[in-house]
C-alpha cells in the first residue's frame, strides 16, 4: 500500500468520524429542543366540579347535653394533565376542616391521567363527630342554621417526558363550603386551586 492509499483511508476514518459526531450532536440538539418546548412539563390542575352534601344528621341530643352531628360531603373533582406524556399519581386525600382543626378524611387512590386527558374523581369525606363534640362554636352554628368547612385535596404526581425527563408535581385545590342546617343542604363553595412543580 502507499503512501496516498493510506492517506485515503485516514481522510476516510476521519470524515466518517467527524459525520457520526455531528449525527451524534444534532440528536442531543434535538431531544434538548424538544424536552425545552414541546415536551416541557406543565403544571397538572385538580378542580373541585361539585361539593355536594352527601348525608346530614343534626340534631340535639338532650340527656347527654350534646350535639348529635353526622355529616357526608361527596366531592366531584376533575384532574386535568396537560403534558404530553402521562401523569401517574400516588395514593392521595381530601380533608375536612371545621374552624381550623381537622374533623373528616378520605383516601384518593393511585391512578394515572393519559397526556393530555381528565379524571374525575368522585370522593365521600365523612366528618369525625367526635372532634366537633368538644367545639362549643359548634352549638352555636347548629342555632344559627349554617356550618362553614373546609376541604382540601392534595395530589402527588409524576410526568415522565420519553422516560428520561421526570418532574414531580403536587396539585393542591382547597374549598370553602357553607352547610345549610335547615335544608340540608350544601349552599355555596367558595374554591381555590395551585400546583407546584
Amino acid at each position: 500500500m502507499n503512501f496516498n492509499g493510506k492517506r485515503w483511508i485516514r481522510s476516510r476514518r476521519r470524515r466518517c468520524i467527524l459525520i457520526s459526531l455531528a449525527v451524534f450532536l444534532f440528536i442531543v440538539l434535538l431531544f434538548v429542543i424538544l424536552g425545552v418546548t414541546v415536551f416541557r412539563v406543565r403544571e397538572a390542575t385538580t378542580t373541585v366540579n361539585s361539593v355536594k352534601l352527601g348525608g346530614f344528621k343534626a340534631g340535639f341530643n338532650l340527656p347527654n347535653l350534646g350535639v348529635d352531628l353526622n355529616v357526608t360531603l361527596d366531592l366531584d373533582l376533575t384532574a386535568h394533565n396537560p403534558n404530553h406524556a402521562s401523569f401517574r399519581y400516588g395514593e392521595s386525600s381530601a380533608e375536612l376542616f371545621y374552624k381550623g382543626s381537622q374533623v373528616g378524611e378520605a383516601a384518593i387512590p393511585p391512578g394515572q391521567i393519559n397526556a393530555g386527558g381528565s379524571e374525575r374523581m368522585n370522593v365521600s369525606v365523612t366528618i369525625f363527630a367526635g372532634r366537633l363534640i368538644g367545639d362549643s362554636a359548634l352549638y352555636n352554628d347548629v342555632l344559627s342554621g349554617s356550618l362553614v368547612f373546609q376541604t382540601t385535596t392534595r395530589i402527588p404526581g409524576r410526568v415522565s417526558v420519553l422516560g428520561i425527563f421526570k418532574h414531580h408535581i403536587v396539585t393542591y385545590s382547597s374549598c370553602d363550603v357553607t352547610v345549610n342546617v335547615s335544608s340540608r343542604t350544601a349552599d355555596n363553595s367558595n374554591c381555590r386551586y395551585r400546583a407546584k412543580l
